[in-house]
């Protein structure tokens, strides 16, 4: 997905769009130009299993790097979700949610940038910086310190928008367990694996924030009885 993102922006118009276009001198008129035709969504070049790191190189869709990429990529999602959600109910924070999505748009191009077969370019171009994650502690400690004491594992639940955010939060923790060993092996910035440590713990301040702010009651852990 990343790597088609940025094949795309190749082809994209210029500054002058439409007026771009050129025109025929003597006879006043333009030339008839063929209708620009919108890039096909399907490109069949993943039909026999593989597909493409933006470093160009051709991987089982199998691979530890494309698992990565798929669960950021199901995470953004479960944020979207979960920002409709927050949405209808007013919800201040969606536009940091919006933004956390744009930011794993930026952790999906570090990771479809394997750093055994990047050239500097590469690593310049998608380099993740410590930035977000101290953003991302900023944001935690001012909902944190709105909220009342956790004395109790609490379940997912708190109404529509905590309960998504809590979606959210255990799809995050998979991307993150995803996104582990290719930091060890050295085929991931740290920091990515940082911000996905740091994002899960918001979303879980979040969903309990969601649910106070809508007095919604959040469900606790009662052990069943023997």
């Amino acid at each position: 997905m990343w790597r088609r993102a940025v094949a795309a922006g190749r082809g994209v118009q210029g500054p002058l769009g439409m007026a771009g276009r050129r025109w025929r001198s003597g006879a006043g008129s333009p030339d008839r130009a063929a209708p620009e035709r919108a890039p096909k969504i399907y490109t069949r070049t993943g039909d026999a299993g593989f597909s493409s790191t933006f470093t160009g190189e051709r991987r089982p869709k199998g691979d530890p790097i494309f698992e990565a990429l798929g669960a950021t990529d199901e995470l953004s999602s479960a944020i979207g979700l979960a920002g409709e959600f927050s949405s209808e109910k007013g919800h201040t924070f969606v536009d940091q949610l919006h933004k956390i999505q744009c930011m794993l748009q930026d952790v999906g191009s570090n990771l479809a940038t394997p750093l055994s077969s990047a050239r500097e370019a590469h690593r310049k171009r998608t380099s993740f910086s410590e930035k977000p994650v101290l953003e991302l502690e900023q944001w935690i400690d001012s909902y944190s310190e709105q909220l009342p004491p956790l004395r109790a594992f609490i379940l997912p639940s708190g109404g529509r928008s905590s309960a998504a955010l809590h979606f959210s939060r255990a799809v995050c923790r998979r991307a993150e367990r995803c996104v582990v060993p290719l930091v060890q092996a050295g085929e991931a910035d740290p920091n990515v694996a940082k911000y996905l440590n740091r994002l899960s713990d918001y979303l879980f301040v979040l969903a309990r924030y969601a649910a106070m702010k809508e007095g919604k009651e959040e469900k606790i852990y009662i052990k069943p009885e023997p």
